[in-house]
């Protein structure tokens, strides 16, 4: 008779978890609290406009890949895959470039900034290269229970060369003099949760994986992997069951017999919850917490995000698929996000287009945007005047850069902030991004994934191992499979 999991929601990592242990012979069942499956990357449609709600950077392909090969498929399988040449726009205070995919191309770009950057650039990434291989090899893939996985002599040497204790500010600066080249070579720590000189180089590995891996999109939006991997989970037998909010995890003598729905026990052998950390542990079993409130009130958070999703009646000019508006001090949004924890005064922003590459997201002849803030975890005051606020600003802003006004061509307009990272995912805080990857909550520092006070309880997603992101999250579905293959 095989043995039962139940899994709380229905992001990425649990739908990792979910397949992976369906396909060693579980009973697996997953429980949604939303109406529709897929977390964070769900899917909203409004007269015609398909917009992903979270995720909408499709970086380090080789982890997507993996997953589906391990079921015997391919990501083809699911959905069609385009790199996209620019891979993004940056707009800054004096100027716009687009960043080529082509390597020889965007070595030509950076030696247009700093003679000598060319050569630098394929070091710098030689060297990132290292790090991402090593990094998702050796490291990325442990369960992190205790700092003993990492006491072997060949993964100290290699340890060493991830420039774990360096802050990525210094590292870049090594290479690089020129501020456009610095703030964009730093511009992915932003969403990592602390500022450069407080992030390990290690996380150059994220340029590896923008600059040469390659910034892609499925078409059909990013909700396109969650209908894949939900396919693949069911191939393999698991049960969804969605609008069933878990309210309690029920534990007798240090062992859970299930959850509670609807006021109804629903009995499993083991639990995983990819839900909020610390919402399984402050609401479903505050009896048996691995950490207590004080430990989450000293954890650095990375940002929260002002979202906007809008339909336009009309194609705008002067932007691509993915544009970073980078007109403002980086610096001083960073103090803003990270230090004084204030509204930001000129943040720094984002636009996703991405009807500029997949027609099937937008009527015809019209324009779907996504607009991103990135803002702090400890902001009180989430207002619609807030809202509407930053989106003049930021639509005032993108009017200066290309000559477009798009509110008189505003057909549909929805805002999502902190309150609503709060309610729909039970977000600590109301992050968007999880824990900042900072040296002290790295691997064993994290989270643990594993319960210590009830044996058959684990946890997966972003704010345990390995870290935020969604190939980070399907890989830490995959870690916790592994766990629980080895009890069986």
């Amino acid at each position: 008779m095989s043995r039962k999991i139940i899994v709380i929601g229905s992001g990425f990592s649990s739908l990792s978890a979910a397949s992976y242990l369906a396909k060693e012979g579980f009973e697996v069942e997953v429980y949604e609290k939303n109406e529709a499956l897929g977390g964070r990357a769900r899917i909203k449609t409004i007269a015609g406009f398909s917009f992903d709600m979270g995720p909408s950077w499709y970086w380090m392909p080789d982890v997507f890949e993996r997953f589906f090969a391990d079921f015997g498929k391919k990501v083809s399988d699911y959905y069609d895959l385009v790199r996209l040449n620019p891979s993004y726009r940056v707009f800054w205070e004096d100027s716009q470039d687009d960043i080529p995919a082509n390597m020889e191309e965007l070595e030509s770009y950076f030696e247009k900034y700093e003679p000598g950057s060319g050569i630098k650039l394929r070091e710098f990434l030689a060297e990132a290269k290292q790090k991402y291989d090593i990094g998702m090899r050796e490291f990325v893939t442990k369960p992190s229970l205790s700092f003993t996985e990492f006491l072997s002599l060949d993964i100290a040497k290699k340890g060493l060369s991830l420039d774990l204790f360096k802050p990525i500010s210094k590292h870049v600066r090594q290479f690089f003099t020129h501020p456009k080249l610095i703030e964009l070579l730093e511009f992915p720590v932003l969403f990592l949760g602390a500022k450069p000189e407080k992030t390990p180089a290690l996380y150059s590995l994220m340029n590896y994986a923008d600059m040469a891996l390659g910034t892609w999109y499925p078409m059909g939006g990013m909700n396109k992997i969650v209908e894949g991997m939900v396919s693949v989970a069911k191939e393999m037998g698991v049960k969804f069951h969605t609008n069933s909010n878990v309210e309690e995890i029920v534990v007798e003598k240090n062992i859970t017999r299930g959850i509670k729905v609807n006021g109804k026990l629903k009995k499993a052998d083991f639990i995983i919850s990819g839900a909020d950390y610390h919402h399984t542990e402050k609401l479903l079993l505050p009896e048996f917490r691995n950490y207590k409130e004080q430990y989450w009130d000293k954890r650095v958070m990375a940002p929260s995000s002002l979202l906007y999703y809008v339909g336009l009646n009309k194609k705008v000019k002067g932007i691509k698929h993915h544009n970073l508006f980078f007109d403002e001090s980086f610096a001083d949004h960073a103090i803003e996000i990270y230090d004084t924890h204030k509204w930001p005064e000129k943040p720094l922003f984002y636009i996703c287009n991405p009807s500029k590459t997949d027609n099937s997201v937008a009527p015809k002849g019209k324009e779907n945007l996504f607009f991103l803030i990135p803002v702090s975890t400890e902001l009180k005051e989430d207002t619609e005047e807030v809202r509407k606020k930053y989106f003049d600003l930021i639509c005032e802003r993108l009017k200066k850069h290309t000559g477009e006004d798009i509110r008189e061509h505003i057909e549909v307009y929805e805002s999502f902030a902190h309150s609503d990272f709060v309610n729909e995912y039970n977000s600590f805080k109301g992050n968007a991004y999880g824990l900042a990857n900072t040296l002290k909550q790295t691997a064993f520092l994290k989270p643990k994934c594993k319960n210590t006070k009830v044996s058959n309880l684990y946890y997966t997603g972003q704010l345990t191992v390995p870290g935020p992101g969604v190939p980070p999250s399907i890989v830490s579905g995959k870690i916790v499979s592994e766990l629980i293959k080895k009890i069986k």
